[in-house]
């Protein structure tokens, strides 16, 4: 795939609507660890995490649609301390899952779900009734 320096090198990247995109970006940054790649005038900005994630806030007058989005973390306990910290409304705290996953999921200021999983194990997914393909 070529390289592009106007876009995030990721493959998915969600693009969220706000009706406040600079106070969502911020948000964002503060609450979840993103960090801004690119502002593009007052509508658009790229945001990226590490390990290679990104997400575009986008202006956006509409309520967000029925969707969530998944972020990978390295320490679930000490994100979720930061997020609730800052203001992140929390949906549920950290559980450990028997898929060897420990998840919390919280509601950003636009009404965006967000669930932050951290791998605690690996787990043959057919030990919890996941089928593998």
């Amino acid at each position: 795939m070529m390289e592009n320096r106007s876009i995030p090198n990721s493959v998915v990247i969600p693009v969220l609507g706000y009706s406040d995109v600079a106070g969502a970006a911020e948000f964002l940054c503060r609450a979840f660890g993103f960090k801004q790649r690119l502002l593009i005038g007052d509508h658009r900005i790229q945001l990226v995490v590490d390990g290679g994630g990104a997400v575009v806030v986008a202006h956006s007058d509409e309520t967000p649609a029925a969707h969530s989005v998944m972020i990978r973390v390295g320490d679930a306990n000490a994100h979720f301390e930061q997020a609730k910290r800052e203001g992140a409304r929390i949906a549920s705290e950290p559980v450990d899952w028997p898929y060897g996953e420990r998840q919390y999921t919280a509601q950003d200021p636009g009404g965006h779900i967000w669930t932050f999983t951290q791998s605690i194990a690996d787990v043959d997914p057919a030990d919890w009734g996941g089928v593998l393909k």
